[in-house]
Parts: structure tokens; C-alpha cells; sequence
């Protein structure tokens, strides 16, 4: 049973009570789940062929966790699933990744991404605002690019923190708010956005304030049980007459 203490954090979370939001200085955005959602199979197809071809079996993601998770780990963890040791995986795991990127870039034009709700606005809003925007994804950083691009939001980001330099995510998180702090100063204050309970526990891990945002497979309540500083349905919650 949960305690009444417990379920007051909780709410406080889910309503950012006490967080002021608009005063950082960069926002680090993950890209599947929170900008965008895919309506296509190209990043999921090119994962298939590269397995394939490399490892010289059909190799399924069925039971791999896939939210939250990253490009390199997705890979690693399914051909585990599918009896292959983690050295034999990992001696041709650059090589599947370059091919995973050639693939999705070939058939960029078959990318179907549909924007979450008022990201353009709130993108442009903090654009305005001289913000400093980046994205922190478990994708492999060409393959997020071309998504972006895809997507028609690409020209907003400055930056971006990726899978192919770093594995895990709060790696990915580090490295990238690293990254602004490069570019703004040590005492540049920095916030995530996603759409996971991973993306949640990676920027606490890492020190700095996250908003997790509804627009995945998770509920609000669900993202509120990793405490973050603020849990809202969508991005439309941070715009206009609906902040």
C-alpha cells in the first residue's frame, strides 16, 4: 500500500508544482516517443537486414525491450535472445550500425514521421526564446538525424547526444548535457524531455531536471512514479494559454 506521502510526491509531479520550467538555458529532447512518432517500418526493417546479413540469421525483436532502450543494447539484447554470445555480437556491431544507417538514410524518403503534438510550437517558442536546444536518443545519431530531417524539425537542434558514442542512456544523457554545458558555460542549467520512465531515471542520475512528457506508450501516472520534476500529458501543456 502505498503511503499518503508517496502519492503527494507523486501529484506534485504530475502537476510541476514549484518547477519553473521556462528557466533554463538548454533542452535536450529525446526523439521517439517525444517529437515524433514513426508511422513507418524503416528504422525496424533496416534493424532486421542488418542482423541478418551480419549474423546470418532471421533475428526478431519479440520480447527485447525497445522503449527506453538504445539502438547498440536493442541489437546486443536480441541476438542473446537468439542464443549468439555477447563477444561474437559485439565483433561486428559497428559494422551492422553502419549498414542500419546506409539503410534508413537509402529510404529516407519512406520515413513517416508524425510530430507530437505542438512541438513545432514549443520548439519555436524556446528558439525564440535564445534557448539552446539539442536531442539526447537512443538512436543511432544518423539515423535520429534523418528522422528529424524527416520530420521537418531538424534545423531547431544544435546538437545532438547519440548512441554510437555512448551505449547506454544515461551515457547518452551525461554526454550531452556535457555538450551544452560546452557550449554555454559550467553554470548552464539544463533540462530533458522524453517520454520514458528510462529517459526519467537517466537525466536524475545524471543530475539535472526532466519533464516527461505522455505522448509514448507510458501514462502520466506511470512516468510520475520515477519522480520527475514535471509529468504532463504532451508538449501542448507547455504552450501558450495551456502552460
Amino acid at each position: 500500500m502505498k503511503s499518503a506521502g508517496a502519492e503527494g510526491v507523486k501529484e506534485t509531479a504530475m502537476r510541476g508544482e514549484g518547477f519553473d520550467w521556462r528557466a533554463f538555458d538548454a533542452y535536450l529532447f529525446d526523439i521517439d516517443g517525444t517529437l515524433l512518432i514513426s508511422r513507418d517500418a524503416v528504422h525496424h526493417e533496416a534493424f532486421m537486414s542488418a542482423m541478418r546479413r551480419n549474423y546470418g540469421r532471421h533475428v526478431g525483436l519479440d520480447g527485447v525491450p525497445v522503449q527506453g532502450s538504445t539502438d547498440p543494447l536493442i541489437l546486443l539484447n536480441a541476438l542473446r535472445r537468439a542464443g549468439i554470445c555477447e563477444s561474437d555480437a559485439r565483433s561486428v556491431l559497428a559494422t551492422a550500425m553502419e549498414e542500419m544507417c546506409a539503410e534508413v538514410e537509402a529510404r529516407e524518403h519512406e520515413l513517416r514521421p508524425e510530430l507530437c503534438r505542438a512541438v513545432p510550437e514549443l520548439l519555436a517558442q524556446l528558439s525564440a526564446s535564445g534557448k539552446l536546444l539539442g536531442v539526447s536518443s537512443g538512436n543511432i545519431e544518423r539515423i535520429g538525424w534523418a528522422k528529424l530531417r524527416a520530420a521537418g524539425i531538424h534545423d531547431y537542434f544544435s546538437f545532438g547526444s547519440f548512441s554510437d558514442r555512448n551505449e547506454t542512456r544515461a551515457e547518452i544523457f551525461r554526454w550531452g548535457a556535457g555538450e551544452a554545458r560546452r557550449r554555454l558555460g559550467e553554470r548552464a542549467r539544463i533540462c530533458f524531455i522524453g517520454d520514458t520512465p528510462a529517459d526519467v531515471e537517466a537525466a536524475r542520475e545524471c543530475g539535472h531536471a526532466v519533464i516527461a512528457v505522455a505522448t509514448g506508450i507510458f501514462s502520466v501516472a506511470e512516468l510520475a512514479e520515477g519522480n520527475p520534476q514535471m509529468c504532463i500529458p504532451g508538449c501542448h501543456c507547455l504552450c501558450g494559454s495551456e502552460q
